[in-house]
């Protein structure tokens, strides 16, 4: 009886303890749960750090593109103010102008358009209609159009500057509008107004792993670097807003329905977004901007895929390398309940493994911290180095329309000097009934607003043009053309001009127009430097050789000092005082005489100041 109790007894508490494989078996499948757990967890907060470590790069891709907004924008902004002063389109927006003052202003304006790359430009009354436009001899043209609904031709003229997004209501592009009054004796008389197209600059920003999104006040996506988002709000308008943009017609007829964009969450300081289109879904983090200057909002959304995926990769690689553990410590614990007489053997070399696979562990997340480290710091030099590449660039370009503006202004004072000395002979002449001579100084106003022509022409190539136009020069007649052009500098200044040339043609291979800009310009720089001596003295002389054919202007003037020798030919240098010089003419000078594969340079002399034109004989060459 006491056995079969023993037995019931037995029966009911074997059960109730687990053997020791058993254990090892439930203690290993607790751990593999905890430790897919971890993983879990530390997969999620791996895939924000993966996300939050992109955001730099899009601040970087931000950067750029706003330097680049704002470097096209800055290229135009002085450009409206500097057209409206111009007296053509005053004289077309006049009300009894003639058809050939407007259609002066026609031409003008489309000549602009073409030289500076814009879109369009137009003047319009004070009523708003379009009077003159650079696409008068197009389909679509402006003239007749009435814009007063624009705010930039509100701002205008009411005295000040215009800007304005817009899509064009006749044309139907897109583009950047800038307004200026246009004044006629005082008065705002009209507005003038250029366009500017942006869609180089967006068609640069077409990427795989980001998208670029310009939002104006109302949050309309205006430029993308997808053209589906055109013309789409971050968020439903109000019919308030409707109103407005109706008002100014901004964007026509287009529909401005909402992007499917919705925010989810935030990492690092910035909005995550989720995007539901087409049956797929994308998340973006975006990086923002504002630019006050134009009212505008510039997002950069950084796709998240790539760095969940990374996210991912490191997560199965924990999970393969825990199961991988797991699995050699079930093999482990199996091998030791079989084996028991091995376990010490067992334990040494799996504990041999560990220490193997955690110092290689350790080594490959040194390696690739450094090799992280190495990453982040040549993108952020790649970054500094575009940005200030795209910097320079931008410098270049205002400079080379500025230093054109400034040399259009010194290359014509010159010709127009000698206009008005030979105006005011021919004047003098008519009164005094000579008229031979006055019809022979008119003569010479003509041949003097044909050479200055021909240097309109030419200055908008003076860097670096190509020999196009060369042609065989005589020494004797560009010099008497340019004592021509300078003699009513000469007959203010006592100074006494001594001409020394060689008997007989002295031919060179060069542009006579631009030839004769060098020597008006050495002969100026000379007269300046006299100014007030009483023994004022300009030789001009000429060397022959076999080859070449030397011209050496001086004068007895105070020279150059030595410490500035290597910078005399440097554009808008001048030792001449503040509002007597841009120092454009050496330089302009020096690039003429090259193109003409002739040297100038600075003559070293005991007195004065001495410079010499080397110039080839025609075949000769460089």
């Amino acid at each position: 009886m006491a056995q079969a109790t023993d037995m019931r007894l037995g029966t009911v508490v074997r059960p109730l303890f687990l053997s020791e494989g058993r254990r090892r078996v439930v203690a290993a499948v607790l751990l593999g749960l905890l430790g897919w757990a971890i993983l879990w967890q530390g997969g999620a907060w791996l895939a924000a750090r993966q996300v939050a470590a992109t955001v730099p790069q899009g601040e970087n891709i931000l950067r750029l593109a706003v330097s680049g907004l704002r470097g096209e924008l800055a290229r135009y902004e002085r450009l409206p103010d500097l057209m409206a002063r111009t007296s053509v389109l005053g004289a077309a927006l006049a009300p009894d102008a003639s058809r050939a003052e407007v259609a002066a202003a026609n031409l003008y304006l489309r000549h602009v358009t073409s030289m500076m790359g814009l879109s369009d430009a137009y003047i319009m009354d004070r009523g708003g209609t379009t009077v003159a436009a650079s696409n008068f001899d197009q389909p679509l043209s402006f003239i007749g159009e009435t814009f007063d609904y624009r705010p930039y031709f509100r701002s205008a003229l009411d005295g000040g500057t215009g800007r304005f997004f817009a899509l064009g209501t006749t044309s139907g592009k897109r583009g950047y509008y800038f307004g200026a009054a246009v004044h006629d004796r005082g008065r705002v008389v009209g507005v003038l107004a250029l366009k500017v197209d942006m869609d180089a600059i967006e068609d640069s920003w077409r990427a795989a792993e980001y998208e670029i999104i310009v939002t104006d006040s109302e949050g309309i996506v205006f430029l993308a670097s997808r053209r589906d988002w055109h013309f789409r709000s971050l968020a439903p308008l109000t019919s308030e807003a409707r109103a407005r943009i109706a008002a100014t017609r901004r964007y026509g007829g287009q529909p401005l329905q909402a992007l499917p964009l919705r925010p989810t969450s935030d990492v690092a300081g910035h909005q995550l977004l989720r995007l539901d289109a087409g049956g797929a879904r994308r998340e973006f983090v975006s990086v923002a901007e504002t630019m006050p200057e134009a009212d505008w909002t510039v997002q950069v959304l950084l796709d998240t895929a790539p760095a969940r995926r990374q996210a991912q990769l490191a997560a199965a690689a924990g999970l393969l390398i825990v199961g991988a553990t797991l699995a050699a410590l079930m093999a482990w614990m199996q091998r030791r309940a079989r084996l028991r007489e091995r376990l010490s053997i067992q334990a040494e070399a799996q504990a041999q493994l560990e220490e193997r696979v955690s110092a290689r562990t350790l080594e490959l997340a040194r390696v690739n911290a450094r090799l992280e480290a190495e990453v982040t710091e040549r993108r952020l030099t790649e970054a500094e180095l575009r940005r200030t590449q795209r910097h320079l660039v931008q410098s270049a370009k205002l400079a080379a329309l500025g230093q054109m503006s400034a040399t259009l202004s010194h290359e014509l004072s010159q010709p127009l000097g000698a206009v008005r000395n030979f105006a005011a002979n021919a004047m003098t002449y008519i009164d005094r009934q000579r008229v031979p001579e006055a019809r022979d100084n008119i003569a010479r106003i003509l041949t003097l607003a044909d050479r200055m022509t021909e240097i309109g022409r030419t200055l908008r190539n003076f860097a670096r043009k190509p020999n196009a136009q060369l042609s065989d020069v005589d020494l004797h007649e560009v010099l008497r053309d340019a004592q021509e052009v300078i003699a009513w500098r000469i007959g203010k200044q006592p100074v006494d001009l001594q001409v020394d040339l060689p008997p007989g043609p002295l031919i060179v291979r060069a542009g006579a127009v631009r030839l004769q800009q060098v020597i008006v310009n050495l002969l100026s720089n000379a007269l300046d430097a006299l100014d007030g001596r009483p023994d004022a003295l300009i030789r001009v002389t000429a060397e022959a050789a076999s080859d070449r054919i030397a011209l050496i202007v001086s004068d007895n003037g105070p020279g150059i000092p030595a410490e500035l020798e290597e910078r005399i030919f440097d554009p808008f240098f001048s030792t001449k005082g503040v509002g007597s010089g841009l120092g454009l003419g050496l330089s302009i000078s020096y690039n003429i005489i090259r193109d003409f594969g002739g040297e100038l340079r600075l003559v070293r002399r005991s007195g004065g100041a001495g410079f010499r034109l080397d110039l080839p004989r025609p075949g000769k060459g460089r």
